[in-house]
């Protein structure tokens, strides 16, 4: 092994940013903030030869200044950012797909993807693959989605997806074997698929492709230290702007293999980042803009209320559920835990922390289910998977109560107003657009077997604006988790 043939290369990382583009105080210090983590990848850019900059996915949502200008803003941000290569994440097609499209001619960086395509033709809708050369190393960078983004844009029929890890290791192996070459010292999956499901997906992988790592995103997983699987390691960087994952390594570009590799997670803050003051403008700039629109009360909490977990029952999360069906017409709501986005908030609540917190607006819908189907359902949405963050888990309001035990998989009780559910009951159920477009999938049941209860009926056109309505009605607001979702181990 000659020692000229030894380079080093650094890989900075950041996975589901959702807008979190404006500093933190914890502990009497700043952190996290998009000024000072551009600080950090510039501050490294400069004091290393070798760096690559990827973004595994979900740059939008969860930030007014994002959902203001629909993604421009974020885009504009992050073409200050400079990543070196990007993926789609889940939310990247919130404003629908033909926008997501556009957003991607004014992004001035490259945004990689293998298993989207169009129905028609079954053509890719991005560049499946990306070369990034460093030092005359060349690191093939490989794009990777979660099936998710098909509950997104059920509507838009021409969009299609691999829609399981078999499909999208198979993909990986059509590009490896298409696309790298004896040039190519290094191949990077960049996925948004879940921690979890990079697991599985590093398993189904053939160590012939020559894949050497997995950089994810979409679980919002912290890791402390690399997951190596059939011998790739797998890292993720939790979520936003508070910490950026760092790999060093060494790689031999005489024996074609990596030498040494260290990964950690750097925390963002004023001891490690010094903030970019060009950033910090652009920031400004769109912030004055916002404030003058969002920055007033619309209501205050009794306290603090949290959202620390979507599996499990919550403050924010009775609170939202119950104002959700106070005055419905309706008997129980659904709330998507995933749908809150704040981990706290209050006692003050400006109008930005209200929209920040449940972002996506859209249409209530009502659906009758019988007792028999509504435990066939609250059995689906308790099954392993929802453990490990792999299904949507909601908030109920007060009128249902349900314990379930984990270890035997069995509902031990459902109550509806105080009484045992009967197979019989009609019960009302109000659901967000979203849950309600994809029914099947996420409650585990036809909903042309529920239609046969009753019609569904769109109930209220905006959520937010009953959420707002809510608030500005009510002070002193609070929430204490009353055991209506109990988990027993």
């Amino acid at each position: 092994m000659a020692e000229d043939s030894i380079k080093k290369l650094t890989i900075l990382h950041s996975n589901d940013l959702h807008g979190d583009f404006l500093p933190k105080e914890e502990n009497g210090k700043e952190t996290g903030g998009l000024c000072r983590l551009s600080g950090y990848v510039n501050k490294v850019r400069e004091e290393r030869q070798n760096v690559i900059y990827a973004i595994a996915g979900d740059m939008f949502r969860g930030s007014i200044i994002d959902s203001e200008y629909q993604g421009l803003s974020t885009i504009d941000l992050m073409n200050n950012l400079g990543p070196d290569v990007t993926t789609v994440g889940n939310h990247e097609v919130d404003y629908g797909f033909a926008h997501l499209l556009f957003l991607e001619k004014c992004a001035k960086f490259p945004i990689v993807n293998a298993n989207l395509f169009v129905t028609m033709n079954n053509a890719r809708v991005f560049t499946p693959y990306i070369n990034v050369e460093r030092s005359g190393m060349r690191i093939l960078f490989i794009g990777i989605l979660t099936d998710e983004v098909l509950a997104s844009t059920r509507s838009e029929k021409i969009i299609g997806s691999f829609i399981d890890l078999e499909s999208a290791a198979k993909e990986v192996g059509i590009i490896c074997d298409n696309y790298r070459t004896v040039n190519t010292d290094m191949t990077v999956l960049l996925t948004h698929i879940g921690y979890d499901n990079d697991i599985k997906l590093a398993e189904k992988l053939d160590p012939e492709w020559g894949v050497d790592m997995i950089i994810g995103g979409h679980s919002h997983t912290l890791l402390e230290k690399p997951t190596v699987v059939n011998g790739i390691p797998i890292v993720q960087a939790g979520s936003g702007t508070t910490q950026v994952g760092r790999i060093d390594l060494e790689y031999d570009t005489q024996d074609k293999e990596i030498k040494a590799f260290k990964w950690k997670c750097v925390p963002i803050n004023e001891d490690t980042a010094p903030k970019d003051p060009v950033m910090e403008d652009l920031i400004d700039s769109y912030r004055t803009e916002t404030d003058s629109k969002y920055k007033r009360v619309v209501t205050r909490f009794a306290r603090k209320l949290t959202h620390p977990c979507r599996e499990q029952e919550t403050e924010m999360g009775d609170l939202y559920a119950d104002l959700m069906a106070w005055e419905a017409s309706f008997d129980v709501m659904f709330f998507g835990s995933g749908s809150i986005r704040k981990q706290e908030m209050g006692p003050i609540v400006e109008y930005a922390d209200m929209l920040e917190n449940t972002p996506f607006d859209g249409q209530i819908h009502m659906v009758a289910v019988t007792g028999a189907q509504l435990r066939q359902m609250m059995q689906y949405l308790m099954r392993d998977d929802a453990w490990v963050g792999e299904t949507e888990f909601y908030q109920i309001s007060k009128a249902l109560r349900i314990t379930y035990r984990k270890s035997t998989h069995t509902i031990e009780s459902l109550t509806f107003n105080g009484e045992p559910v009967k197979d019989d009951m009609i019960i009302k159920i109000g659901l967000q657009h979203y849950h309600f477009k994809n029914f099947d999938q996420f409650f585990g049941i036809p909903l042309k077997e529920v239609q046969k209860n009753m019609k569904p009926r769109t109930v209220a056109t905006s959520e937010t604006n009953i959420i707002e309505e809510y608030f500005s009605t009510n002070d002193n607001l609070d929430a204490k988790i009353d055991g209506r979702i109990t988990i027993l181990e």
